[in-house]
């Protein structure tokens, strides 16, 4: 299924009303998504009353630095992994001023999936505060685009749904 630039600032501009309302704020932490997902929730006017931050974090390292992923994590599980997803999700929550954070990472190809994950394999996490994290593992069909921009609405369509 196409997902359209539009349906995604549409889908953020309603995540952002309902963050609004609260009076939270979101950070987004990215990996295969490499910043769409913060791109979208930035294209809505006012976004700087609910968004925080976002993380780009490509590599392990990055990973390791910016939102304190373990290294045992990465060895044991990958980087494409609901574990890692996990703490993606927590780092961006501990590492900002946020109630609600969200992350993505996965492998959107044309190259580097394998028999157990192959391209199409994202995961994903949502760590609101004082909740236990949530994450998921999904694959999705399509080229590299498809595979991202499904991952981007993937994300924010869960974390509205988990709003409190």
């Amino acid at each position: 299924m196409d997902v359209t630039q539009a349906e995604l600032e549409a889908l953020a501009a309603e995540l952002g009303q309902v963050l609004l309302a609260r009076g939270w704020m979101v950070a987004a932490a990215e990996s295969c998504t490499g910043g769409w997902a913060a791109q979208a929730l930035t294209a809505v006017a006012g976004s700087s009353a609910w968004f925080e931050r976002g993380f780009v974090t490509y590599s392990n390292d990055a990973k390791m630095e910016l939102l304190g992923v373990r290294e045992e994590t990465l060895d044991a599980f990958g980087a494409v992994s609901e574990e890692t997803a996990r703490e993606m999700a927590a780092g961006a929550l501990a590492h900002s001023r946020v109630q609600a954070a969200f992350a993505i990472t996965g492998i959107a190809g044309p190259s580097g999936g394998s028999p157990e994950k192959p391209v199409g394999t994202v995961c994903f996490a949502w760590a609101l505060a004082g909740a236990p994290v949530v994450a998921e593992r999904l694959l999705f069909p399509g080229d590299r685009r498809a595979v991202r921009a499904q991952s981007v609405r993937h994300a924010l369509r869960n974390l509205l749904a988990l709003m409190p």
